[in-house]
């Protein structure tokens, strides 16, 4: 196979820096990360709080921006190029699990996961999101609001809403961090089932060493660096 022909990583990232605060008082978040993710891998990032690791994901999800470096996302340059450039890059590449699901409270299960779909252009998002809410074992719920479910509901619903238009990378930032242990297992393990069922890469941001050692490999991040690379 020629290098022209080679499927690209799912991230490539090189030098990455971020940068926050005034020219007076800059505070270095991100020092130099170089990563490469391959498609498919199931990738942990762990490190204290204040490490970088959440900024790390926001960088290579595109919603915060590096100071300096490249970064490439399923093949999509995520620097050098604008606001609208990075937010078509972003379409149809990124899903995000938030510890904090961030379901709208006015919007059902079903709306909530069809709408960014809508909003993408898909004309089946209503079908594809019942699909995928029916996957995660809510096909019974998709008129309730989010105040009509349980907190392992809610993050059932995130996990459909990232998986449903099937990104190429899902980011998960503390997935269990809300549940309770029981609900957290069951929400782990679906998260890890629909990965496997739709073979997408995925990263998790943990503090969960347990759940870290399911993944194919952990880095630990330290003052915004890499400070290991391991697979358990």
């Amino acid at each position: 196979m020629t290098a022209s022909t080679q499927t690209p990583p799912a991230i490539l990232a090189e030098n990455l820096t971020l940068t926050l605060g005034d020219a007076r008082r800059p505070v270095r978040i991100l020092d130099g990360v170089d990563l490469t993710v391959a498609r498919g891998e199931v990738l942990a990032l762990l490190g204290p709080s204040g490490s970088g690791k959440s900024s790390l994901m926001a960088v290579l999800s595109g919603l915060e921006r590096a100071s300096s470096g490249s970064l490439e996302v399923a093949g999509a340059a995520f620097t050098g190029i604008n606001e609208d450039a990075l937010a078509r890059a972003r379409r149809g590449r990124i899903g995000i699990v938030l510890q904090a699901f961030h379901l709208l409270p006015t919007m059902t299960a079903l709306e909530n996961v069809a709408t960014p779909m809508e909003l993408a252009g898909a004309s089946d998002a209503r079908d594809r999101a019942a699909a995928e809410l029916e996957a995660v074992g809510l096909g019974h719920r998709l008129d309730h609001y989010p105040a009509q479910l349980s907190g392992g509901e809610q993050q059932r619903v995130a996990i459909a809403r990232a998986i449903a238009p099937r990104p190429d990378l899902i980011f998960a930032d503390e997935p269990t961090g809300n549940l309770d242990t029981a609900t957290g297992d069951e929400i782990a393990n679906l998260l890890f089932a629909r990965r496997e069922e739709t073979g997408a890469t995925l990263i998790v941001i943990t503090h969960d060493e347990t759940l870290a050692k399911r993944c194919n490999r952990v880095l630990t991040l330290a003052d915004g660096r890499i400070a290991s690379d391991i697979a358990p």
